[in-house]
């Protein structure tokens, strides 16, 4: 199977981007307990798309119910666009003693872990657009993968389980709240990330119990 955003005589990519969408190639519908999904979350210098920055992503991957926090993933990406306003939110200092890569060494960690995986964010258009940013950045082109909002999913949930209508905005620390859950290591990508796939597995519980459970209805958030 041949996609039209994958013709590599029209252009030379890496063998890194390569790699990345010949995992969609024979891509199928499995079942939602047996699907790979990876919670993801950045932080960044700001909510401007172009002129901001990634200073951080978290990551954690997952399959069925049970999420193991020692395959995270934690990048600390290297910064010369610094906002002070947003180092109360984030707590990441330019100065911080961790470990910091390149912005194309950390892309090329995230798809190598993501792989074709359906990911999952709170407030999920922005994350993706952050990183489709890096990716453009370097002559690439987007995320092939399938999103869900977690924020938008937990919204529908209750319109079918309580017949709310879908109108409320959600913050994950809503979220938290309305699902119980602590929020250990809120506004780091790698703790906020963790909170989403928490998140998005209690949601499905809900889902689960009023046999909602489909893809077709995951799908359109």
């Amino acid at each position: 199977m041949v996609f039209k955003w994958f013709n590599r005589s029209k252009k030379d990519y890496p063998d890194f981007w390569i790699d990345y969408l010949e995992h969609f190639e024979n891509f199928y519908k499995t079942p939602i307990h047996e699907t790979r999904f990876v919670a993801f979350d950045t932080e960044t210098t700001g909510f401007d798309r172009k002129k901001d920055r990634v200073l951080s992503v978290g990551a954690v991957a997952f399959t069925g119910k049970s999420i193991p926090v020692n395959k995270s993933l934690e990048l600390y990406l290297e910064q010369d666009v610094f906002n002070p306003e947003t180092v109360e939110i984030h707590e990441l200092i330019k100065s911080s003693p961790v470990e910091r890569i390149s912005e194309l060494e950390a892309i090329k960690i995230f798809l190598d872990y993501i792989k074709s995986s359906v990911l999952i964010a709170h407030h999920a258009n922005f994350d993706r657009t952050m990183i489709n940013e890096i990716l453009s950045r370097h002559g690439l082109g987007h995320l092939k993968n399938r999103f869900i909002d977690t924020g938008t999913l937990f919204n529908k949930s209750k319109h079918i389980i309580y017949k709310e209508n879908l109108k409320k905005h959600y913050s994950l620390d809503d979220l938290c709240l309305e699902l119980n859950v602590p929020k250990v290591d809120r506004h780091t990508a790698s703790g906020d990330a963790l909170i989403t796939a928490i998140v998005f597995l209690k949601t499905l519980s809900r889902l689960d119990k009023r046999k909602n459970l489909k893809w077709s209805y995951l799908l359109r958030t």
